[in-house]
């Protein structure tokens, strides 16, 4: 659960910094504001830390705190962009965090299925339908392209978190040769792309809470019915009920980086939330 936890503080501060960069001047000069580098590397350690989360504890509570980034972003935004929360946004905040405390307590390990090479292979099928998807989403004009585009995000961070987990080893010699490794590239460059495409569109909110509810839901299903991903004795309820509320908290955060009026009682950051990474 520590790297669980560690891949969502990685992954929101990021965010908050890159934001922060992002507002500091002209979009070409990013790479020269110590923030955007800070957040880059931030990136990658979440990234390292999801990894080894993947390995070892169920996809249920990995995939729940992957959403949960949204409330570090949230909290971090108030010191590095001076935003201010309102209390529905502390309210949901605080809602992920015991969401995510209750899903710890109760979390066993990782199921001992492992995935065949056939279930590899239909993993790589499914990123290669999911990539003809997002050039047909792209296509489509709003509101139908924003929303085809928040699913193709969802599913495609759910299906790249399946695919690292079904790999048996993260040998490059073995990852050349494995359909899942395949998977995982594509499916995670075609959600990464059409997450933010989806919200370069407009419907910030629609695009960020079908990413949240696609990279959650999939693999959370998958991992227990097919896996064997489980609870501890006499934990199943409240497991589920955190996730639920975990899930209902980053829910009601993905509103948080909408447009308001500069005038307003709250502002948000100018950045896009980031759900998933």
């Amino acid at each position: 659960m520590i790297f669980a936890v560690l891949c969502a503080v990685c992954y929101g501060v990021a965010t908050a910094l890159q934001a922060r960069a992002a507002v500091a001047g002209p979009l070409i000069g990013l790479l020269r504001r110590w923030p955007f580098v800070l957040g880059l590397l931030l990136d990658v350690a979440g990234f390292g830390a999801q990894l080894v989360a993947l390995r070892v504890r169920p996809l249920f509570v990995v995939q729940a705190a992957q959403a949960g980034n949204l409330a570090v972003t949230a909290v971090a935004c108030v010191p590095l962009l001076g935003v201010r929360l309102a209390p529905r946004h502390w309210a949901a905040v605080l809602a992920v965090s015991a969401g995510l405390a209750v899903l710890g307590a109760s979390s066993g390990r990782e199921g001992t299925t492992e995935a065949g090479p056939t279930t590899r292979l239909v993993l790589l099928g499914a990123a290669l339908v999911l990539g003809a998807t997002a050039l047909i989403a792209a296509r489509l004009a709003p509101p139908a392209g924003p929303i085809v585009q928040g699913v193709v995000a969802g599913l495609g961070f759910g299906l790249t978190a399946l695919a690292v987990r079904s790999l048996p080893s993260f040998a490059p010699g073995d990852l050349l040769r494995d359909p899942a490794a395949y998977a995982a590239v594509i499916s995670g460059g075609c959600a990464f792309v059409s997450f933010a495409a989806g919200l370069q569109r407009g419907q910030v909110a629609t695009v960020a809470a079908l990413t949240i509810l696609g990279e959650t839901a999939l693999p959370a299903a998958v991992g227990i019915a097919l896996w064997g991903d489980q609870t501890r004795p006499g934990w199943a309820v409240p497991a589920v009920l955190g996730f639920v509320v975990a899930l209902a908290g980053a829910l009601a955060l993905s509103r948080f980086a909408e447009p308001v009026s500069p005038t307003g009682p709250e502002s948000a950051p100018p950045g896009p939330v980031n759900a998933g990474q």
